[in-house]
């Protein structure tokens, strides 16, 4: 029995899964054993991690190729080509589709440090599940996207990019709703140089961060262009700014 394992990319993985897996039209149930006793699982909030398990299970089971990261802290989970590590990277989420996502990109101040030291972190593919739970425990899947992380992110009111800040605090970078265009979203970051442009004015805005902002961009810059070999171009904050606007408020009636 053959032990040899295919190499995919992130786009073959998600083709596979829709096409030939029809994850679209799978169910499943969370099932958990102690003792004598069995039940299934009808919490929300642990499906998400359990989605990244089941994901693992299932490459291992499509005998695909990869490697998992030691560092939770940081994308990505998975490398899809274990002799080369700067490519072919897939980072796994999960959100309840009947509620706006809300699981967390990365620590702000460690990723803003991170793509710095490995650029290309910043090509990380983003398979993201869309899951739906049934008051039975029954788990379907609604919607799967792979996204670039600047598709998925935005600016906020008072910051350059949708982040978690907790009393000043800034922690988390968060996701904007992508796959909407109802009117009064923000619209996401349109390429990669738009949304460096927003961590660099982020990091110049985050007082724990503050300091660095004399020396990011160029830091930036010379880290991308070593590894890729190419320069490019990061516009300043202000001068696209406008072009992400923030929802008009409405005015109290008086």
């Amino acid at each position: 029995m053959s032990t040899e394992k295919i190499k995919l990319s992130a786009q073959q993985i998600y083709d596979k899964l829709i096409d030939e897996d029809k994850i679209l039209q799978l169910t499943g149930q969370i099932r958990f054993y102690l003792g004598d006793v069995d039940i299934i699982v009808k919490q929300k909030d642990v499906v998400g991690n359990i989605i990244q398990e089941w994901l693992q299970g299932w490459l291992e089971k499509r005998k695909i190729e990869y490697a998992p990261s030691q560092n939770t802290q940081m994308p990505p989970d998975f490398f899809l080509d274990k002799a080369d590590r700067t490519k072919n990277l897939l980072e796994v989420k999960a959100f309840n589709r009947k509620a706006s996502p809300g699981f967390d990109i990365a620590d702000f101040r460690m990723y803003s440090e991170e793509i710095i030291a490995k650029p290309y972190m910043l090509d990380t593919d983003y398979l993201i599940f869309g899951y739906d739970m049934s008051d039975e425990g029954v788990v379907t899947i609604k919607d799967l996207w792979l996204k670039k992380v600047w598709e998925i992110t935005r600016r906020m009111e008072g910051w350059a990019i949708n982040l978690q800040v907790k009393q000043g605090v800034v922690h988390k970078i968060r996701p904007g709703v992508w796959y909407s265009n109802k009117a009064g979203n923000i619209p996401m970051f349109r390429c990669l140089e738009d949304f460096v442009s927003a961590i660099e004015e982020t990091v110049y805005q985050n007082p724990k961060t503050h300091h660095d902002a004399a020396t990011w961009k160029r830091n930036f810059l010379q880290a991308y262009e070593k590894h890729y070999g190419v320069k490019i171009k990061i516009p300043r904050w202000s001068d696209i700014e406008d072009t992400y606007p923030l929802p008009v408020k409405k005015k109290k009636a008086q």
